[in-house]
């Protein structure tokens, strides 16, 4: 008896070529355009939350649905927002930075894609079967414990989470692996451009911390499904140990999701000041410091919880410490620029927008590195500015430049100008106009997660204007969703090297041919493309 193959071609076309694809480029596409709708949904649950607190004593969103609305914002936010986008990037980007065909173990990264993608399905279908998470990003005991909420909204947001650490521990070893492994002959890792050298930082720090919030996220749920300990008060549990085992991953987190933006701030600075970057080594050296700081910071989070005055300044001046390395970084940066020729670019806009905006949220960071201050800003709005000018002024401010940075080699399509400026200008305005005014209700006394509050208390008018700001960032993203959409069929041609690169990715076409490099190339420089073009206009 015969046995025929199916007949099959060469090559899937269509839809099933990207369900089968293990192309790093086509893989982060599939990270990048899931990232930004689960990004978009977030900014819709926070829309609705900014809805329901612009005027007092509002009932459009009762307190139930509010409680989930926020919790499943920051989560989408952070979870499947930031942190995905950063993955497209490290799968775009990284392999034409180093001189690599493909990543280490390409089906291991698609497998990252369709796990993560797993895990962020599960969690948003939660809203459809009435079982939204209710806890907050952060799921403190014993509110999440079986005695205080019984639904299984928060079953569902612990597996969610193990699906999505999964996926983020499989990417990070396999661009832990194909960053020390493959990269082209001669490039030495001072050699390596910044954006690859803060994507294996990340991957170690991802790999180090999501061990911790497993560990936790097990104990959590044996306590519900098992009637388990671990943080059952009644029992002689200590609920505490849970905020431990959160913040100890939930501080290296902060820099999980800043350092690749501070990567591809690194890249942008100096292409569009026509300088190098203005103290490499000292550079990559602050972003490992960072790195390394992150596990020594984590009870700045506590300080209200009464873990006694010696903790208490142990990290006061940890968490003060830890600005100095980053300070450093905001240095060389403004070195980069300084004496530059500066293109103002959108790239080059969102990039210095996110400079002024990260500074802008450290400076509060700092305010909180002191016990007493902190006291009076905990779990106010003033913590909810503070962080959302670190990760939407920061994070989203330099993913945004990166992806009108690296859109001319991604589609070989150039985008309008003209509408990202409108897009940049919108986006910086709505996030001022949305999140500064929270430093004021916060000071005023505004608590956090509060879905409704009485009039005359001072909250009123900021709150309305936090209301309208989001409007400008709602109007700014659907502009910056025109605009790729459109220029990817109808764009100018861009050409392998529209910004004058200084990488190896700018040396390929664009897009870049599915086998990257025809020759692979041998680095003998830094910034070895510039210095290449230099030595060919010799």
């Amino acid at each position: 008896m015969t046995t025929l193959a199916i007949p099959r071609p060469v090559h899937p076309t269509g839809i099933w070529s990207w369900i089968t694809t293990i192309d790093h480029k086509r893989i982060g596409v599939l990270y990048g355009v899931t990232a930004f709708l689960m990004f978009f949904s977030g900014g819709l649950e926070a829309f609705l939350i900014r809805v329901q607190l612009a005027r007092p004593e509002q009932n459009l969103i009762t307190p139930e649905i509010f409680n989930q609305l926020f919790t499943m914002h920051a989560t989408t936010m952070i979870f499947l927002g930031v942190m995905p986008l950063s993955a497209a990037f490290f799968n775009f980007v990284v392999p034409l930075q180093i001189g690599a065909r493909d990543v280490a173990f390409p089906r291991l990264n698609a497998f990252s894609y369709w796990t993560f993608l797993g895990g962020a399905l599960l969690l948003k279908i939660s809203w459809f079967t009435h079982s939204a998470p209710n806890g907050g990003w952060f799921g403190y005991s014993p509110l999440t414990g079986i005695t205080y909420n019984l639904g299984h909204g928060i079953d569902v947001w612990i597996i969610s989470l193990q699906v999505l650490g999964i996926a983020s521990l499989a990417a990070s070893f396999n661009f832990i692996v194909t960053i020390l492994n493959m990269r082209a002959p001669g490039m030495s890792l001072m050699r390596l451009p910044l954006f690859t050298w803060m994507t294996m930082v990340t991957a170690i720090l991802l790999v180090l911390a999501f061990p911790v919030i497993t560990v936790a996220l097990i104990e959590l749920y044996f306590d519900r499904a098992f009637g388990m300990n671990f943080f059952n008060v009644a029992a002689g549990a200590n609920p505490v140990l849970w905020q431990h085992l959160f913040w100890v991953f939930g501080h290296p987190e902060v820099y999980i999701l800043i350092l690749p933006a501070m990567g591809i701030v690194s890249e942008i600075l100096p292409v569009f000041s026509k300088k190098p970057l203005f103290g490499y080594a000292t550079v990559v050296l602050a972003g490992v410091i960072i790195a390394f700081m992150g596990w020594m910071v984590w009870s700045h989070h506590m300080f209200t919880v009464g873990l006694g005055p010696v903790a208490n300044s142990v990290f006061t001046v940890t968490t003060m410490l830890i600005a100095v390395p980053t300070g450093i970084k905001v240095f060389n940066w403004m070195g980069t620029m300084w004496g530059g020729s500066i293109s103002y670019k959108t790239p080059m806009l969102f990039a210095i927008a996110f400079v002024s905006m990260f500074v802008i949220g450290g400076i509060s960071g700092v305010m909180h590195a002191v016990a007493a201050s902190d006291a009076q800003q905990q779990d106010t709005y003033f913590i909810v500015a503070h962080i959302h000018y670190v990760l939407f002024g920061g994070a989203i401010f330099a993913i945004l430049a990166g992806t009108y940075y690296w859109y001319p080699k991604l589609t070989g399509r150039m985008y309008d100008e003209k509408l990202g400026q409108w897009h940049f200008w919108l986006m910086f305005i709505g996030q001022n106009i949305t999140f500064f005014p929270m430093h004021f209700t916060g000071m005023n006394g505004m608590p956090r997660r509060i879905y409704t509050y009485y009039g005359g208390m001072g909250w009123d008018f900021w709150n309305m204007v936090s209301t309208i700001g989001v409007l400008f960032l709602l109007v700014g993203f659907l502009i910056f969703i025109h605009n790729m959409a459109r220029s990817w069929k109808k764009g100018e041609t861009a050409g392998a090297d529209p910004w004058d690169g200084r990488t190896l990715e700018w040396s390929i076409p664009s897009p870049p041919p599915e086998y990257n490099f025809a020759e692979i190339p041998n680095v003998l420089d830094r910034d070895d493309w510039w210095e290449e073009k230099q030595r060919r206009r010799e």
